[in-house]
């Protein structure tokens, strides 16, 4: 039997929202999206008129729908804001190299200005390589670091004032979870809270799709006909985020409510005052925010570049008995050869 939409506008529901298990017509479900979405935006006061605001750009489903929705909220509600596309190229064949190409696409429909910046002219390496050198075990945590890094770059280079990441409450969901399961009280300080970074040395990173539940933006997507990358990347399957997305799609199928749930929790967490809070400095080589000297992004490129690739895996210590027996090593082979030359 056909029900009718729930906000009672005399069409036919055309789907369950999984947020509240409301029954909506595709046009009510667009309208209260968008409509939580730039709540949001303004009661967190995201962004101020007159910004230039970079948008992380992957191509995938988040990336997409939050650069349309941004465009559409920008004009709607006259945000005064000066929109780009920032994409990172990590050199992963058959994934990265596809999805830019949903990027440029994104690009010609939104008409927004796009920067693409690449591992390997920031670093001088490419995912591809680094997984030939470390392997899949450690694989995602270069990953990660060199693109959080490769983002403030991008955005440093643009010159804006924030830079608005696609991230939804799934994703933040899960990575409260996995603190909470490896003991990082550091991340579970800040990994709930909105907006992160800012101040005289960083660009403020914003969540505007923090209360999007992943199940909606794909409905939105699918519903509006945007395009967008869906292929997993080829180095994913191992990542420990894995484990913990699996967990909370099992919880949601009994409790749809708990992903809200686990974010309020992590929102009112309070740590005792004896629990060490890490330091947020600029790192003396790369001259990047960091809350460690020398930055792992420093740590992990230096590994490469010395063929120590597990150099910033694990604890500092460790690391610092690999370089000292790596310079004995090549010490030993220097007095070595001018042993030789003498004879």
């Amino acid at each position: 039997m056909p029900i009718n939409c729930k906000s009672q506008c005399g069409n036919r529901a055309a789907l369950k929202r999984p947020k509240t298990g409301d029954a909506l017509c595709k046009e009510c479900f667009f309208a209260a999206f968008e409509a939580e979405i730039h709540h949001t935006i303004s009661s967190s006061n995201l962004f101020r008129r007159g910004e230039k605001v970079a948008v992380a750009a992957s191509g995938g489903k988040d990336s997409t729908v939050l650069a349309h929705v941004m465009k559409l909220l920008n004009e709607r509600h006259d945000y005064g804001l000066e929109l780009v596309l920032l994409s990172i190229d990590e050199g992963i064949t058959g994934y990265r190299d596809d999805s830019l190409e949903t990027v440029k696409q994104n690009r010609d429909d939104y008409q927004m200005p796009l920067k693409i910046l690449s591992y390997e002219e920031l670093y001088g390496w490419t995912m591809d390589r680094i997984v030939g050198q470390i392997g899949r075990s450690n694989n995602c945590t270069f990953c990660g670091v060199f693109r959080r890094q490769a983002l403030d770059r991008g955005a440093k280079l643009l010159g804006v004032d924030s830079i608005a990441t696609g991230h939804n409450a799934d994703d933040i969901a899960e990575t409260v979870l996995m603190n909470v399961l490896r003991g990082d009280t550091a991340r579970l300080r800040r990994c709930t809270d909105i907006r992160t970074g800012g101040g005289e040395d960083s660009i403020p990173r914003v969540k505007p799709l923090k209360y999007s539940y992943e199940k909606e933006i794909v409905m939105y997507a699918h519903y509006k006909k945007l395009v967008y990358f869906s292929t997993e990347c080829v180095f994913a399957p191992n990542a420990y985020r894995g484990h913990a997305r699996a967990f909370l799609k099992d919880l949601e199928k009994v409790r749809p409510s708990v992903i809200m749930d686990i974010i309020y929790s992590g929102e009112q967490l309070r740590f005792k005052d004896t629990v060490k809070k890490p330091v947020r400095g600029i790192c003396t080589r790369c001259g990047f925010v960091s809350s460690q000297q020398p930055c792992k992004a420093c740590v992990l490129l230096e590994g490469l570049n010395r063929g120590l690739p597990k150099l910033g895996i694990g604890k500092k210590s460790k690391g610092e008995r690999m370089i000292a027996k790596q310079d004995q090593e090549l010490a030993l082979r220097e007095r070595a050869n001018l042993v030789k030359n003498d004879f």
